[in-house]
């Protein structure tokens, strides 16, 4: 069983068990988040896709952690002009585990 779920504007092809990096979401370690966009289920007999979503299904999963992504450097540069200007940054991420899809409970 599989699901696309809709998080924080991205689409994620999610399965019970697997861990997915998705931007911060609100809340501490350990805690459930439930998720409701649910655009498409999956099941072992049947595939519904929403329009938009998917009446009656969700995503569930437990925040693991919250870390930060990879460092983005930007660099302005204009010829002749002695202008330089570098910035970084670094995105904040927050790591879930599936646990459960539900559909049509």
């Amino acid at each position: 069983m599989y699901a696309v779920v809709k998080i924080a504007g991205f689409q994620y092809l999610v399965k019970p068990g697997e861990e997915i990096i998705v931007p911060q979401l609100d809340g501490q370690p350990g805690t459930t988040v439930k998720f409701n966009d649910v655009l498409m289920v999956r099941t072992d007999d049947q595939a519904v896709v929403g329009t938009p979503k998917v009446a009656n299904a969700f995503v569930e999963g437990n925040i693991i952690e919250h870390l930060r992504g990879k460092k983005v450097t930007t660099f302005k540069f204009i010829r002749r002009e002695n202008y330089r200007r570098k910035k970084g940054h670094k995105q904040p991420l927050t790591r879930i585990q599936i646990t459960r899809i539900g559909y049509g409970e």
